[in-house]
């Protein structure tokens, strides 16, 4: 019988119960663990650690360790930089198999036809070169919950529903699809799940554990070289890349102009190929919509009928207010 190796000798019950958490949540941030393996040394030390006691280097430690162990099974903590406030995020991720049938074990086939739709309308449907929005509404999502029908117009991989003017992208799984409230719960789950976020806007976005997992089959699905593209995107790609880190890019202040197709993840004042200032109003993501003024004009007058709608209950209800 051969002698472990040092690495494994050092791999104790402390690194067991670290990997154990890390699985049961997918997805961790420096801050997050802090307090787990804090309580993970206070027990295994028999003497209080406390959460900013925990170095970086102890974190890096465990995660470094974690990712030995679990090689053998084709998965791998893995990190990226959330879009939002660059805070550095590990996700757990399968390293092999195609990610997206992963939600097979999960999920019924109408449920992943419904999530790959929602997926088309992020990157085909709200992703034009006019409008890079690479995300999608709630109650535009909960539109994509019926399967398409073979009445419905195939176009460019888009599918045009008819009747309602609402559109859906992807192939169906063959049934009915799902019901409204059965299409909400599969997107508050993979919320829950860590795939997708919502917006306090209320649009969904694929989260930074689906983009690091996801990778590989976003470019080789919307993409027309798929990860061998060396000189970033192709004409017509709809996955963008950031230019400096080549990671993908779905919210994003976007500066210069669009005709140059440059997308960089960071606030200098100018373009590093077209060297033209940016023009501090262009963006990817919700902000695309969010920003616009017939989006602001619709919050203005929302706000102003819920006000008088306070008002006037606050008055007793008696008639309307005059304004």
């Amino acid at each position: 019988m051969s002698s472990p190796s040092p690495e494994e000798a050092h791999y104790n019950d402390t690194n067991r119960a670290f990997l154990q958490a890390f699985l049961s949540r997918s997805v961790l941030t420096l801050k997050e663990a802090k307090p787990i393996l804090a309580a993970i040394f206070t027990a295994h030390d028999d003497r209080e650690t406390l959460p900013e006691d925990v170095t970086e280097a102890d974190f890096n430690s465990y995660i470094t360790s974690a990712n030995r162990a679990i090689s053998a099974f084709d998965l791998e903590i893995r990190s990226t930089y959330s879009q939002n406030d660059k805070t550095r995020i590990y996700a757990l991720v399968n390293t092999t198999s195609d990610s997206i049938t992963q939600l097979a074990t999960t999920h019924t086939a109408d449920e992943i036809s419904f999530v790959k739709r929602v997926l088309d309308a992020m990157f085909l449907t709200n992703n034009t070169p006019r409008q890079e929005l690479c995300a999608v509404s709630s109650m535009q999502a909960v539109r994509l919950h019926k399967n398409p029908s073979a009445n419905s117009r195939v176009s460019n991989g888009v599918v045009e529903l008819e009747g309602n003017g609402d559109v859906s992208v992807g192939v169906g799984a063959g049934g009915q699809g799902l019901s409204i409230v059965q299409a909400e719960k599969v997107l508050a789950g993979m919320v829950e799940e860590g795939w997708f976020e919502r917006s306090k806007a209320g649009f969904f976005t694929l989260s930074a554990r689906g983009l690091m997992e996801l990778r590989g089959w976003l470019l080789e699905t919307y993409n027309h070289g798929g990860e061998e593209e060396e000189d970033g995107e192709g004409e017509g790609d709809r996955v963008k890349l950031c230019f400096a880190c080549r990671e993908i890019i779905t919210v994003l202040f976007l500066g210069g102009y669009r005709d140059n197709g440059v997308r960089v993840e960071n606030r200098e004042k100018k373009c590093p190929i077209c060297k033209r200032e940016w023009t501090g109003n262009d963006f990817v993501g919700e902000k695309v919509i969010t920003t616009s003024e017939r989006y602001l004009q619709g919050k203005r007058r929302s706000g102003i009928a819920s006000s008088q709608a306070r008002r006037s209950t606050q008055g007793g209800g008696d008639g309307a207010e005059e304004v």
